[in-house]
């Protein structure tokens, strides 16, 4: 028995070994953005995070999932229920925390009213809405009710909140870009501002740790670009002018641990002033991940490893997608999800396939940074089709109003919805010459998306006071400064939006959705479409002439 003691205890203190908790735990950060509706990727989200949820708790850590906005505004089957199928589908999926973006404040009031038009119209009512449905919170810490002054104090909204995770507290901070006000229907983010960023964050995180939180994640709808991932710390593939980078080198070293962006529409997956930032470019394409190492007595982070942005497909979209094996196993998309999504698609099958009379013969693309078949074509059925029957001097679109292009094929209203998104109504209004024609110039040597004009031409040169704009008729003849326009443009421009009538002292009437009623001209036009068509885009004489793309950097 002597003999076998030793051989006993040595299995005995192996075991002991084994089984005793490693002094530092792994928790995966995963983050999306800029979702925007598309909700037939989601079931293929929940498959990786499946695996990634089992390899995690078998090795004591955790997986942490958050959003970074504009999660509602973009399809046919989220608009049609104002967002809540995304609601659902996040809640199944699992996510601790989501930001709310620009467009989460596009739907308005609860119901079919875009912006408020009646008495005790709630112009934040459908957001409010998705947030009550949703078991995770809506983190909105530089929201500011500018009557109190504090954080918005909205249903399931907070500036932060604290988990648990791995027996580590974690905190969460979400924000919004300081730019909402210029790209959300400003009807509805009225009452409402966005103080910067960094400060917010600094103040937030101190208060999260001083509530025991070792962590502390943003995740933010600002964001960044950059094309090479494979070396977390180099930025020479990234754009210099990234908000988000700013954001984290404005932070005081050591506040935040992570940060989760979105906006930009672009992927991020670099550490920036020593805080790894990741970011997964728009329409539910991809997810970011970053797997941070740390200390179970402490909560310190000693090592962090960025992932590059992971594309849920390798070939092929939705039902046809392709993925990856993931952590060492096959993906497969959640029934759960799919059940979920069921009845979304179905109401948008019903809707979307109702066929507009056209017959797109080559696809019309969308470019936001010059003029289009497509941007003219939208702008031509603005004038012509606006409510009151009598055709406007002028109609106007905004860039960023536009999606998608016109695919090739029957157009039926799912397609067209793709392309023009958003629930903006009509806005009529008179004005100078002179004015429009100033504001014009100023929009095109500063804005990031150029609009499109119906009605008129514009001759665009940098002259020693800046960018000057000429404003002729569709025949080349003068529209004098004097004369009075009749514009008819969107609920958003004429609101402020953009920035394009900011500071012009101008009435303007509201009327019904712009979607339904290009819906209904296609309809009565029929025929065909082609963006070779020269009444929609002629290269020789175009509505645009200008010395560059916007913005024009005149005298810069």
């Amino acid at each position: 028995m002597r003999a076998l003691l030793p051989l006993f205890f040595l299995f005995a203190s192996a075991s002991a070994v084994h089984a005793a908790p490693t002094s530092t735990v792994t928790i995966s950060v995963v983050g999306t953005s800029d979702l925007h509706g598309h909700i037939a990727t989601l079931p293929w989200l929940g498959g990786y995070l499946e695996n990634l949820r089992k390899v995690r708790k078998d090795g004591g850590g955790a997986v942490v999932l958050l959003d970074a906005g504009d999660m509602f505004q973009g399809t046919l089957e989220s608009n049609l229920a104002e967002g809540s199928p995304v609601v659902r589908a996040y809640n199944a999926l699992g996510y601790n925390a989501a930001a709310i973006g620009n467009h989460e404040f596009d739907f308005g009031p609860a119901g079919p009213a875009p912006s408020p038009v009646a008495p005790g119209d709630d112009p934040r009512g459908a957001l409010k809405a998705r947030a009550a449905e949703a078991k995770f919170p809506f983190l909105a810490s530089n929201v500011v009710d500018r009557k109190t002054g504090n954080p918005v104090a909205w249903p399931n909204f907070k500036p932060s909140t604290i988990l648990e995770v791995a027996g580590i507290k974690v905190g969460i901070i979400g924000g919004v870009t300081t730019a909402t006000p210029r790209s959300a229907l400003p009807a509805n983010v009225a009452g409402l501002d966005f103080p910067p960023l960094a400060k917010t964050f600094a103040r937030e995180a101190r208060r999260l740790r001083a509530h025991g939180a070792k962590l502390v994640i943003v995740t933010v709808h600002e964001g960044g670009a950059c094309t090479d991932f494979t070396t977390p710390d180099d930025l020479d593939s990234c754009d210099a002018k990234s908000e988000i980078f700013a954001v984290a080198r404005a932070l005081p070293k050591g506040v935040v641990d992570a940060i989760v962006a979105g906006h930009t529409h672009q992927a991020v997956a670099k550490r920036v002033a020593g805080i790894p930032i990741i970011q997964s470019y728009c329409n539910g394409r991809a997810f970011g991940r970053v797997d941070l190492t740390v200390e179970r007595k402490s909560g310190k982070v000693v090592a962090s490893h960025l992932e590059e942005p992971h594309d849920l497909c390798l070939t092929g979209r939705d039902e046809t997608c392709r993925p990856s094996d993931y952590e060492g196993s096959s993906v497969q998309a959640s029934q759960a999800i799919l059940e979920l999504n069921a009845p979304a698609f179905a109401a948008a099958k019903e809707k979307g396939n109702d066929f507009l009379n056209v017959e797109v013969l080559h696809p019309l693309p969308h470019n936001r940074k010059q003029e289009t078949a497509l941007g003219n074509l939208l702008a031509d059925l603005m004038r012509a089709y606006h409510p009151g029957g009598v055709v406007s001097d002028v109609a106007m679109i905004n860039g960023g109003g536009m999606r998608a292009p016109l695919p090739a094929g029957k157009l039926t209203y799912g397609k067209l919805y793709e392309t023009f998104p958003f629930d903006n109504a009509f806005a009529s209004l008179r004005l100078p010459a002179g004015e429009f024609r100033f504001l014009l110039a100023r929009s095109l040597g500063h804005a990031i998306s150029q609009v499109s004009l119906s009605g008129a031409r514009v001759h665009a040169a940098c002259g020693k006071d800046g960018l000057e704009a000429i404003l002729t008729r569709m025949d080349d003849s003068p529209i004098l400064d004097d004369e009075m326009l009749s514009v008819v443009t969107t609920d958003f421009l004429a609101t402020g939006g953009d920035g394009f009538f900011a500071g012009a002292n101008i009435d303007y009437e509201i009327g019904p959705p712009i979607r339904d009623a290009m819906a209904e001209a296609l309809r009565q036009r029929g025929g065909t479409l082609d963006p070779g068509d020269p009444t929609l885009f002629e290269p020789a004489r175009p509505r645009f002439t200008l010395p560059g793309e916007v913005p024009i950097p005149c005298g810069k």
